[in-house]
């Protein structure tokens, strides 16, 4: 899958409660991106009787996804093995490991960021995910656990592993999001990575807004493979597109999205709240907006809020 794109293509951050079956295909309607990823699967959860329907529900694909990645996490390397080798029949199209995820739960598991204390562990894990699959088997990390200076060492030994992509956070885990990504590292990390695994795809992640975004910086650094955009799409779902959306196209973006939700989503009502931000902002009268929708229990009240005729007059219908 890795070698067939062009690149500088653009992939669509694993986000978890946002970038589950239905939010992906109103990202397909906005504008896709070139790869989609999904939201994080836990390997011990799908390799047990009692996790698997979850595990399952969250591997939900549709065809307007293709191509996809399936994100899984964890820190048992028969789990990986057991999960590794049942994603190609799900209709996957390769499978990414998460050592980045700074999320303190994930972390006192063992999985995400806390892999980059525990590399021998992570190399088992990559081995026995690769054992049991045919897809490409590629990693999502952090540049470091505590420190930035980390990644020279951690990066060096992933790149090691013979892995199909590895994509970049330009952050520490304990940075999180809280300062600004290291572009300035980019040359480094290229440099390290054609060094050692120069077959190996390289993808950047971090405070990449849209498209225009990662072909400026695609055009600093041309040996760059691919760019992942992530919290870009709560500021515009058009990101991975030239297209500046309209008060009216994010509405009734917004509709479908709804429409959706009664449809195929696997999460309760409150979750959608996380999404008001995406569709109303930077407008008169969209603090406001959003505040009635927040006070909403079901996706009918969302509507009738919107067409109502305040509602209406800020945001005119397309």
């Amino acid at each position: 899958m890795w070698e067939q794109l062009e690149k500088p293509y653009l992939i669509l951050a694993p986000m978890e409660g946002v970038t589950d079956l239905v939010f992906r295909q109103v990202i397909e309607k906005a504008g896709r991106p070139d790869v989609f990823f999904t939201e994080f699967t836990n390997v011990s959860s799908f390799a047990s009787d009692k996790g698997r329907i979850n595990a399952l529900e969250r591997l939900e694909i549709s065809p307007v996804d293709k191509p996809i990645v399936a994100q899984i996490w964890g820190e048992n390397p028969d789990h990986f093995a057991t999960t590794a080798s049942a994603l190609e029949d799900l209709g996957f199209d390769g499978l990414d490991i998460n050592m980045g995820c700074p999320d303190k739960h994930v972390n006192k598991a063992g999985g995400g960021a806390a892999m980059i204390k525990t590399p021998e562990l992570a190399a088992e894990c990559i081995k026995r995910a690769k054992e049991s699959t045919n897809l490409p088997v590629s990693v999502k990390t952090r540049l470091g656990f505590t420190y930035v200076e980390e990644y020279q060492d951690w990066l060096r030994f992933l790149l090691k592993q013979d892995l199909a992509a590895l994509t970049v956070h330009l952050r520490t885990k304990k940075e999180m999001s809280k300062v600004p990504a290291h572009f300035e590292l980019i040359p480094e990390i290229v440099k390290l990575k054609n060094e050692i695994a120069p077959h190996t795809k390289l993808n950047i992640n971090g405070d990449i807004k849209d498209k225009a975004h990662a072909k400026r910086l695609s055009a600093e650094n041309p040996k760059v493979d691919g760019f992942m955009i992530g919290r870009g799409v709560f500021e515009n779902p058009y990101c991975f597109t030239d297209h500046t959306p309209t008060p009216g196209e994010l509405q009734k973006l917004f509709l479908y999205h709804l429409d959706l939700f009664d449809e195929k989503s696997r999460l309760p009502f409150e979750t959608l709240k996380h999404f008001f931000k995406v569709y109303f902002h930077g407008l008169p009268g969209s603090a406001e907006l959003r505040s009635r929708l927040m006070a909403a229990t079901t996706t009918d009240e969302l509507r009738d809020t919107l067409a109502q005729e305040i509602v209406a007059a800020s945001y005119p219908a397309c």
